[in-house]
């Protein structure tokens, strides 16, 4: 069955061009005028022909019948059609769509079918969505925790009072996580909160980077196909001009996009490489701009638009260096989404080598209340 979406769709009940000339009324009326006009005409016919009005009779049925048979296939055609249609629905399957090709109430009917479809495979993709963004975000703090817990198991570090504030500090990450990545759902309603505070920049991105560190070389002996990096060969490097430079954000959300960025320019790495997290006053008073920058094969200019869908997981058809893969292509699109909660832009920039991602968050005045 073809795709029967319109390119401009008109509200449910409202008939094309604001006038329905083909109602199903109408050709119901039409039907008993024209059996009225066919039996007349026979009849006149007969009447002067001297012909039997038996054969009248039955000469007129057979009009009438052909007539009536013609106009109820035109009506149940479609109600076939939408049948089908909505017992695919019923099933899972979201992609049928009914012909919208009638100017009757059941053209109406369909294109109102085809918009519940439509909201229905848009909540079936958000949902499975939701459920992606959250293995991927969850992995990060579960792979932290269980590195320290394995280090306590084998031996390699005591079980003391440092060791158990680092694990406290991932499971109540993790819990926060948990909380915030539900509010995924309610992303296209636009009221996810935002709890913004003033946090030092410089000792804040230390922290994300050394986390990224111990989780990278926590998950490079464990082969577990969970599409996060496991390179313990790139060199990650902080630059924050001035040493005191300050920002007013919600730091969860900020977390998640400076750890998704971090991730993605180590995986695109090659062996050795660098991976360099820098940190500006930007324009806007109390605003700030962050950048990530990696020396990888880049990203062609085609792509620049596509890097921060879902799903999507660029030009590059494998990552450099050892312990790297394709990941899920969810980093960058969740990495966007915190940032349009600030209010900021987010997209990739000119860079003579590698790729350069740039992340501008404006001030608590120009943030959306």
């Amino acid at each position: 069955m073809s795709d029967g979406r319109s390119a401009a769709r008109r509200s449910p009940g409202e008939p094309w061009g604001g006038v329905r000339p083909f109602s199903i009324k109408t050709k119901l009326g039409a039907l008993v005028v024209i059996s009225v006009l066919i039996t007349t005409g026979l009849s006149m016919i007969a009447v002067h022909t001297k012909t039997e009005l038996r054969f009248i009779t039955v000469f007129s049925m057979i009009a009438t019948l052909l007539i009536t048979q013609f106009v109820a296939h035109s009506l149940t055609a479609p109600l076939d059609e939408m049948n089908t249609v909505a017992r695919s629905i019923s099933q899972g399957d979201y992609t049928r769509r009914v012909r919208e090709n009638r100017w009757d109430e059941l053209g109406d009917l369909a294109q109102t079918i085809n918009v519940m479809a439509d909201e229905l495979e848009a909540q079936d993709r958000q949902r499975k969505e939701l459920v992606a963004n959250v293995s991927h975000e969850l992995r990060t703090p579960i792979a932290g925790l269980r590195a320290v817990l394995e280090n306590v198991v084998d031996g390699i570090a005591v079980a003391d009072t440092e060791t158990m504030r680092t694990a406290l500090k991932q499971t109540e990450r993790l819990g926060r996580l948990v909380e915030t990545l539900l509010d995924l759902s309610r992303l296209d309603n636009g009221v996810v909160p935002l709890r913004l505070r003033r946090f030092e920049v410089w000792p804040y991105l230390s922290g994300v980077l050394k986390e990224a560190n111990m989780v990278a070389s926590a998950r490079a002996g464990i082969a577990s196909g969970s599409g996060s990096h496991t390179r313990t060969d790139v060199h990650l490097h902080l630059d924050v001009s001035p040493p005191e430079l300050t920002a007013n954000a919600d730091p969860e959300r900020i977390h998640q996009v400076v750890a998704n960025l971090i991730d993605n320019a180590v995986k695109h790495s090659p062996p050795h490489g660098r991976v360099t997290v820098r940190a500006r006053r930007g324009t806007l008073p109390e605003s700030l701009e962050l950048e990530v920058l990696d020396e990888g094969p880049g990203i062609p200019r085609s792509e620049w638009h596509r890097v921060f869908e879902r799903f999507n997981r660029g030009a590059v058809n494998r990552p450099h260096g050892p312990g790297s893969d394709g990941g899920t292509g969810l980093g960058l699109a969740i990495a966007r989404w915190a940032v349009d909660l600030h209010g900021g832009r987010i997209g990739v920039a000119e860079s003579d080598r590698g790729c350069r991602i740039i992340v501008t968050l404006p001030g608590p005045s120009s943030m959306p209340s």
